[in-house]
């Protein structure tokens, strides 16, 4: 008798503790997961996601206590952000965070239920991604980087910079919709400031060198550079090839300007990405994203590097009348 009360003492033990065990991962598998899409490298979005994390956390969603995150980054490798965003579908996360238009309309495609919240997209109306941004209407919400005004400002400031310009090139990537329409603006304030567009078309990294050489040709006295998921991810080697052909660039967000161009002026991402923290927060305690509406940019960021600016020979006047955010020497 006593040997069969040591065998089974053991054996209760190891029952309890397997019991405990699966209770302790059914409490595990309970806690929120959220999805990080993004098509930039992990470097890139730190800024961005440090942002949301701690916007998160001042909401009260703690790591590893009362939520969990997923990343998966495609490093400026596009053809793999549909991939990625199939791989958080199959671990059913409870809401994707997707960052920018591409990395959005991914999630939408691989998922129509899960909620989706963009944390600074192009034109989610215009790509038909939501009805409107008042009401979203389907399973994405978020902010958008678009506003009607961007165009014209970054215009200006231009002209303040280099008061002599006439002709300004503009470098997009012509398979972005939010790119085209960025130039449609562009075009229609310079008319009205007398100002003339030069378009520079690049549909792959082999077509920079060419594109450029025609800037130089048609004597362009400035340069924008429109953001995309695909310029985006060459922005070192654009903006290596305006500084060597000594041209100032305008750019939109303040991580090109930490890069080298010249001035940056565009929303202000990392508030974005800390104002997605209240978009999760709200569809995790029970909100719709259809009922959501879609934040406009309200934060600007102004951005001059200095470092570029010697390097092409320019001063920037001390005249420039918006204000400066950032000075980077």
């Amino acid at each position: 008798m006593k040997e069969m009360t040591r065998s089974f003492i053991p054996a209760a033990t190891f029952v309890f503790a397997m019991i405990t065990w699966a209770d302790a991962q059914l409490q595990t598998s309970k806690i929120p997961r959220v999805g990080i899409l993004q098509s930039t490298s992990a470097e890139d979005a730190k800024r961005n996601i440090d942002a949301f994390r701690d916007g998160m956390r001042e909401l009260g969603w703690l790591e590893g206590k009362n939520i969990a995150f997923e990343h998966r980054y495609a490093d400026g490798e596009l053809s793999r952000v549909s991939g990625f965003a199939a791989e958080l579908v199959k671990l059913k996360v409870d809401v994707i965070l997707a960052g920018g238009s591409q990395s959005t309309a991914a999630a939408k495609q691989a998922s129509a239920t899960i909620p989706i919240v963009a944390g600074a997209a192009g034109d989610l109306v215009g790509t038909g991604l939501v009805e409107s941004l008042a009401r979203p209407a389907g399973n994405i919400t978020g902010s958008t980087v678009i506003s009607p005004d961007l165009s014209g400002k970054r215009l200006e400031l231009l002209k303040e910079v280099i008061p002599n310009a006439v002709r300004i090139a503009v470098l997009l990537y012509p398979g972005s919709r939010t790119d085209r329409d960025e130039l449609k603006q562009i075009e229609a304030v310079a008319q009205t400031k007398k100002l003339r567009v030069q378009t520079a078309e690049v549909h792959n990294a082999n077509d920079f060198q060419s594109a450029f050489a025609s800037i130089k040709r048609e004597n362009a006295q400035a340069l924008i550079l429109i953001q995309s998921s695909f310029t985006n991810s060459h922005r070192r080697q654009l903006l290596d090839l305006a500084s060597k052909n000594r041209l100032p660039a305008m750019c939109e967000s303040a991580r090109w300007s930490i890069d080298g161009c010249l001035i940056s002026y565009g929303p202000d991402s990392v508030y974005q990405y800390r104002r997605a923290a209240h978009f999760v927060d709200k569809i995790l305690t029970g909100a719709k994203p259809a009922d959501i509406p879609v934040e406009q940019p309200i934060k600007f960021d102004l951005t001059f590097n200095l470092k570029t600016a010697k390097q092409i020979g320019l001063t920037i006047p001390q005249s420039v009348s918006y204000p400066v955010d950032r000075v980077i020497r």
